[in-house]
């Protein structure tokens, strides 16, 4: 049972490196900076259109879980997806990220993202 889930999680944990390498891409970002540990919060502040500073909030206790929150409510909006794709993001990361990496959404950036 072990080694089945164990093989579950990687399988996992691969498909979502492969989806943000395809988000990244989508968003006109090199893929490979989605493999880079806090590279990878920069240029996804970048596609989100946060300033830099935001990265500072990731180390800072409890208020990193709201810009974690507002990053990822931010990735949906980029690609022209609603508050609903945000929730399913930030809850079934699994499945969504595949459906916004491989799905027909398009990087719009915040200006052409939906209005709040």
């Amino acid at each position: 049972m072990n080694a089945f889930l164990t093989l579950l999680w990687i399988g996992v944990a691969v498909l979502a490196l492969v989806a943000y390498w395809r988000i990244f891409d989508k968003a006109g970002q090199p893929g490979w900076a989605s493999l880079i540990p806090i590279y990878n919060l920069v240029k996804l502040l970048q596609i989100t259109d946060r300033s830099g500073w935001w990265i500072l909030g990731f180390f800072v206790p409890f208020l990193n879980v709201f810009v974690f929150i507002r990053l990822i409510f931010d990735l949906s909006k980029a690609f022209g997806r609603g508050v609903g794709f945000g929730f399913g993001l930030l809850l079934l990361s699994p499945i969504f990220l595949p459906v916004l990496a491989f799905g027909s959404s398009r990087y719009a950036g915040r200006a052409g993202a939906l209005p709040a």
